[in-house]
């Protein structure tokens, strides 16, 4: 039976050591409860570090640690004290954390770091692959893992990989700094399923992709290796009942009373976060101070509650936070604070869920201002606990959590003014207008809890792999290539049709740099030397190009898709006689977008007109194609020309113009016990179509084609060549 691993970097347990004795306790965070929920969680297992290091612990002490956690579904990775400080203290959170995060000075660039985040990735990947099996589901999360699905995929490339980012992903601009940048796309490109918490992120996401490795998606679906990969939103929910009934529970009670009898009849601004720079701690400090300055009548009457849970407390930055933080409160207590009222109750420690609870049901308002987070489920579990329908969120912009809590009061967290005026907003709010808003919020989240979330990033995984599984049906495997070969050896009148870019050599950024290597040569030159065969290349490109690089061969010639041909021991002519006094009226428009399209060039053949972007920015070219395919359509109408859409270029030719008629050239001639064609886009699709069902024609890539096989790559292609070539 097919089983569930889910793999993150810490396990959903909490080591502790007392003296000579050691405890687990199951951790109680969203992730392990919607995972719970799962019909997977009947087969399942955890993979993950168990928060110590093995050089903290005796061998026996790990084996015990171990035999526990395997009773609880869980099987613990080890590592030493030196890959904690490098992969997670290091890479993880002095590297990515920040910069994922906006903040680029805070971010160190060691190579140590980023050789350590490899190793830990493959250690990783080594311990998964002692349990998993080919029909398994892995579920990845977040960012200490992004190396690991494509490690996974070289080993079991039919694992259905699922992977999760629970932070932020940050803009093009951003990411571009990290000189890992293009390891750790291609990382995350192994899995099937990438989920993020906004649509921001995924489109962020996207636009890394497509300038920085050139895949380009549609229906933020991605074609990687040949393999579709999809892209989509899961903004992740929380436990809401948890929350929504915990003023059941007496203990909560208890503490809640404790709470109003120490904190009297003022009015209560809670703020609850880690400690950590991109939460904005600092920044809601200096609001709240500055609402105090405006608005002392509030004085004696609102107290803010201050809880900051503390972490990473040995990294330099987080050691500043903090002391700037006590500062802070200090100087805020001391200049508004009287006897029998402090401004600001300040609690640097983790709280327990009961008391967290009750101060999520005591407070007024919640103060939610991170600078940036991928989501905030702080924003979320205060809104689940108002029961009453009272109380008011106010929320920065930059959580992930402001695109789905839209009536909370949302704020600039870098705008003192904007937040200081939101909480007068908030605490002066009438209770009519907050329980409409609780209300319209607490529905919203009690349908996409955490276990929905899960449910629906499952459900979306199965369905594409089910995708992927379809278009995986006509892909050119071993015992077909067995079939061709074999097929081929039997033959002797075999038609050989091959297009060049794409299909013999790989795409380049400038065409020009596209000549044939003398693998490919070779190969071009043994398939023809044999007697049965006859060899025709079909390209776009012009006569002369074709000339030079193939022209020494013993094959035959086609340019222009079909324009112009070349037969073995003949000169060039024309296939009919096309006219070209069009591009006179076409070129200008042409100049203008190569000025307008930094990257962009054009290219001019004897029949056509071809507009370069590969170079130019994706999503300015993607714009400027469509504007300059508009301008240049009403010219068409009456020319016999058309417009069409390749592989990063825009080609305006003669419509009569095409692979299908020069592949009839030789496809009439005679019959063919054995026909071959190959290519990689529409130009070629014509090709295929005239070509009897007998015929092996097969696509470079996969999607909608007329071929009936599909390869990957140009590798493929060269691979099948030689087979033939041997056989």
């Amino acid at each position: 039976m097919a089983k569930l691993i889910v793999v993150s970097n810490r396990l959903p347990v909490t080591i502790k050591r007392r003296g000579k004795s050691l405890s687990i306790h199951p951790s109680t965070g969203g992730l392990a409860t919607g995972l719970g929920s799962l019909p997977e969680a009947a087969n399942s297992l955890w993979i993950g570090w168990p928060g110590l290091s093995e050089d903290q612990l005796s061998q026996r002490e790990q084996q015990t640690i171990a035999a526990k956690l395997t009773e609880q579904d869980c099987s613990c990775l080890w590592l030493s004290q030196q890959d904690v400080e490098d992969f997670y203290h290091g890479f993880s959170n002095e590297t990515i954390w920040p910069l994922f995060h906006y903040f680029p000075l805070h971010t160190v660039y060691h190579q140590h770091y980023w050789q350590a985040y490899r190793r830990v990735n493959e250690m990783f990947c080594q311990h998964i692959l002692r349990h998993a099996q080919p029909e398994d589901t892995v579920w990845i999360h977040d960012y200490q893992l992004m190396l690991l699905p494509e490690m996974l995929r070289r080993k079991l490339p039919s694992l259905e990989i699922g992977f999760f980012l629970h932070i932020p992903w940050p803009s093009y601009e951003l990411f571009r700094l990290l000189p890992w940048r293009s390891e750790i796309l291609d990382g995350l490109l192994g899995s099937d399923l990438i989920g993020f918490h906004t649509y921001d992120y995924v489109r962020h996401f996207l636009s890394s992709v497509a300038r920085l490795i050139e895949v380009e998606h549609s229906f933020n679906e991605l074609m990687v290796h040949n393999r579709l990969v999809k892209v989509d939103a899961f903004p992740m929910g929380i436990d809401f009942h948890k929350y929504a009934d915990a003023m059941q529970q007496a203990r909560v009670q208890r503490e809640a009373e404790k709470m109003h009898e120490k904190l009297g009849d003022c009015s209560i601004v809670l703020s609850i976060d880690r400690l950590d720079y991109t939460k904005g701690i600092i920044q809601r400090l200096e609001a709240f101070d500055l609402f105090l300055q405006n608005k002392p009548d509030y004085r004696g009457k609102v107290s803010l509650i201050l809880v900051a849970v503390p972490s990473r407390t040995k990294v330099q930055d987080y050691a500043d936070l903090r002391e700037h933080l006590d500062g802070l409160v200090g100087r805020i207590n001391g200049g508004h604070g009287s006897i029998g009222w402090m401004p600001v109750w300040y609690l640097y420690r983790e709280l327990p869920f009961e008391r967290l609870a009750a101060l999520y049901n005591i407070a007024d308002v919640a103060l939610v201002t991170p600078l940036r987070d991928g989501m905030n489920l702080i924003a979320k579990e205060f809104v689940a606990s108002r029961t009453s329908g009272m109380g008011v969120l106010v929320l920065s912009e930059m959580a992930g959590a402001a695109s789905e809590l839209g009536e909370a009061l949302t704020v600039n967290a870098n705008d003192r003014e904007a937040v200081a005026y939101a909480i007068k907003e908030a605490l002066e709010m009438p209770p009519s207008e907050q329980i409409r808003r609780n209300e319209l919020m607490r529905h919203r989240l009690q349908r996409y809890d955490v276990k929905r979330w899960a449910g629906d990033f499952f459900e979306t995984l199965h369905q594409h792999k089910q995708k992927q599984r379809a278009f995986s049906v006509r892909k050119l495997v071993q015992s077909s290539w067995d079939h061709v070969i074999e097929h081929y050896r039997q033959c002797h009148k075999r038609l050989i049709l091959l297009d060049y870019d794409g299909t013999l050599v790989s795409f380049v950024k400038r065409p020009e740099d596209a000549a044939p290597d003398e693998e490919i040569c070779q190969l071009l030159s043994q398939l023809a030397q044999d007697q049965t065969n006859e060899v025709v290349v079909v390209s776009g490109r012009d006569r002369h190009t074709l000339t030079q690089w193939l022209g020494h061969l013993p094959i035959n010639l086609v340019a222009e898709h079909g324009a112009w041909l070349r037969e073995i021991g003949h000169e060039w002519r024309v296939v009919e006689p096309f006219t070209s006094v069009w591009k006179d009226s076409i070129r200008p428009i042409f100049q203008l977008y190569v000025d307008r399209t930094p990257g962009s060039a054009i290219e001019e053949k004897d029949f056509a007109l071809v507009w370069h972007y590969r170079r130019a920015v994706p999503e300015l070219a993607h714009v400027r194609t469509q504007e300059l395919k508009a301008a240049v359509q009403h010219l068409t109408t009456n020319l016999d020309i058309g417009a069409f859409e390749g592989n990063k270029i825009l080609e305006v030719k003669n419509i009569g113009i095409n692979k299908g008629r020069s592949a009839e050239l030789w496809f009439t001639r005679q019959r063919w016990d054995f026909t071959l064609a190959i290519g990689d886009d529409y130009t070629d699709e014509d090709m295929f179509a005239v070509l009897g069902e007998d015929a092996y024609s097969i696509k470079v890539g996969s999607g909608i084609s007329k071929a009936r096989f599909y390869v990957d790559s140009v590798r493929d292609v060269r691979l099948l060549l030689t087979h033939l070539v041997g056989s």
